[in-house]
């Protein structure tokens, strides 16, 4: 390896900076452990530290930088706005550099050694909480494995497991000899950046429309990219969540519902992302986390007064799960994923005194399934704009979603419910081509996944033209957990927080996270 240094320290504006230029064919110590001959299952990258009881949460808020770079395309750069002072960033060897605006691009530097991993790999998974119950099977095997998210949800075990004879999975292998690393770009040139790189911003970030308050940091994941993460106080991370999951303008008792649900998932997933060194994400894959300094003095109030508040079962944080709206009934967990029941989620209609009464609960065929998509009046949350739909799909759009999720070129001829859910949502659905090696079978979260249309799985289908389905169906999302609709409509009939909770979540005990 060359070593390149410099003994002059360089003054740029306002910062003090010792740089260490760049030479193309320099080549330049690795970041990445183990940089050796042996073969490795993943990176090593060190896990977030436990969110309790510090109370600190690390939210990825712009994961896979530097993407692009390793198929050799250009990358966007990650501009670093202040909305103040400036912002201070500082690399793992202590370099500083003090900047109201921050630039970082994105090169592909050759490893002194190349590095091989191997893996068997399983999925993709429709959800994390799929993946993590094969997960939690293999673990009770003795199998150890990580769950990971390089695109969708995977499971990667080492290639040197046996795995049992049910489970599929796939070999990996590959052989990596540039890895990707973030260079601070300034006027008088580039210098490349050691991470972890920690950077505060004492008057916020301005990302995204929003103010951010940090601290920040920007970090190598397990797939060779890097992600802005943002270390915040639990509590501060509701703020970010409530407002923008369940709607600004909501009635305070379901925004407080919503912020104890929010930190009693925080708590249960922050897990969630461990293999790339952080707790949760930033989208639908966990919880909705935006603009911060957007919640109101509503939101503020809802938040404080069920400050440290959570659901729990038996002395656990609940799997708290929760969605737009339900269509008028609940869903069971084990029909919504791939998952064991919950004795908190079950399926169960969700309205008046008269919705139940009014309702054939018997929700196992099409006859009894168009009846109750034909009605309405009585269930909570019934003005939510998707608690009724209607979508059309021809056998080139099933196509279209079939070959973009991987499968083989298929013309659909038929699409068949198989089974369902206690709730009455679809299962299990085939969707047929000409002969019966052709078909394509679709479970529980699956089916929304792929074909994206479907706003949830409670729906009946009838073809309506030659090639052409119609899709006529209800709610929106997984329907398991809190009906966010529903909620709204409880609070505005005069519901408490606890009532309301205790009305999607029956026998969970409401109290302080521990």
């Amino acid at each position: 390896m060359i070593r390149v240094s410099i003994s002059k320290k360089i003054v740029l504006s306002s910062f003090l900076l010792v740089l260490y230029p760049i030479v193309n064919g320099f080549r330049i110590s690795s970041d990445i452990e183990a940089q050796n001959s042996a073969v490795l299952t993943y990176p090593k990258i060190q896990s977030p530290p436990s969110l309790l009881p510090s109370r600190q949460i690390l939210v990825g808020i712009e994961p896979y930088l530097g993407k692009s770079v390793l198929s050799g395309s250009l990358s966007k750069n990650l501009d670093l706005i202040s909305d103040g002072k400036p912002l201070v960033l500082k690399d793992a060897l202590g370099r500083i550099y003090k900047s109201s605006q921050i630039s970082i691009g994105w090169k592909k530097i050759l490893l002194d050694s190349p590095q091989r991993y191997e893996r068997q790999v399983i999925g993709p998974f429709s959800s994390f909480e799929s993946a993590n119950n094969v997960s939690k099977d293999l673990i009770n095997k003795g199998i150890q494995n990580i769950i990971v998210h390089p695109d969708d949800w995977e499971i990667w075990i080492s290639k040197d497991i046996r795995l049992p004879e049910s489970i599929q999975s796939k070999f990996f292998n590959t052989q990596i000899s540039y890895e990707v690393k973030p260079v601070l770009l300034l006027k008088t040139g580039e210098l490349v950046l050691k991470g972890p790189i920690n950077i505060n911003a004492p008057d916020g970030l301005n990302w995204k429309k929003g103010v951010y308050e940090g601290p920040f940091l920007l970090k190598r994941d397990s797939y060779g990219t890097w992600t802005l993460i943002e270390k915040t106080p639990l509590e501060n991370y509701l703020k970010g969540v409530v407002p923008h999951e369940i709607g600004p303008s909501s009635p305070f008792s379901a925004k407080a519902a919503q912020a104890v649900l929010a930190r009693t998932w925080a708590v249960a997933n922050s897990s969630r992302f461990s293999a790339d060194g952080y707790h949760l994400c930033s989208d639908t894959q966990c919880q909705v986390y935006k603009n911060p300094n957007q919640a109101d003095l509503d939101v503020l109030r809802a938040i404080r007064e069920t400050s440290n508040k959570i659901l729990t079962w038996k002395g656990e944080p609940i799997h708290a799960v929760y969605h737009a709206t339900n269509g008028g009934i609940m869903a069971s967990a084990d029909e919504a994923w791939s998952i064991n029941p919950k004795p908190y989620l079950k399926s169960k209609l969700d309205g008046s005194k008269r919705w139940v009464e009014n309702v054939n609960f018997t929700m196992d065929n099409n006859a009894a399934l168009w009846r109750f998509l034909s009605q309405r009046d009585g269930a909570y949350g019934n003005n939510h704009y998707r608690f009724r739909w209607t979508r059309k799909l021809s056998f080139l759009d099933l196509k279209n979603f079939l070959t973009d999720a991987g499968f083989k070129p298929l013309n659909p001829q038929n699409i068949k419910v198989i089974k369902r859910g206690p709730s009455g949502r679809v299962v299990t659905l085939e969707i047929a081509g000409k002969n019966s090696q052709s078909s394509v079978f679709l479970n529980r979260d699956a089916i929304r996944r792929i074909i994206k249309s479907l706003p949830s799985t409670l729906f009946v289908v009838s073809e309506v033209d030659d090639g052409v389905w119609e899709f006529k169906g209800g709610g929106f999302g997984h329907g398991a957990g809190l009906s966010q609709a529903g909620a709204i409509d409880l609070a505005l009939r005069g519901w408490s927080v606890k009532q309301i909770l205790q009305h999607y979540y029956p026998g969970t005990t409401y109290e302080s996270l521990r």
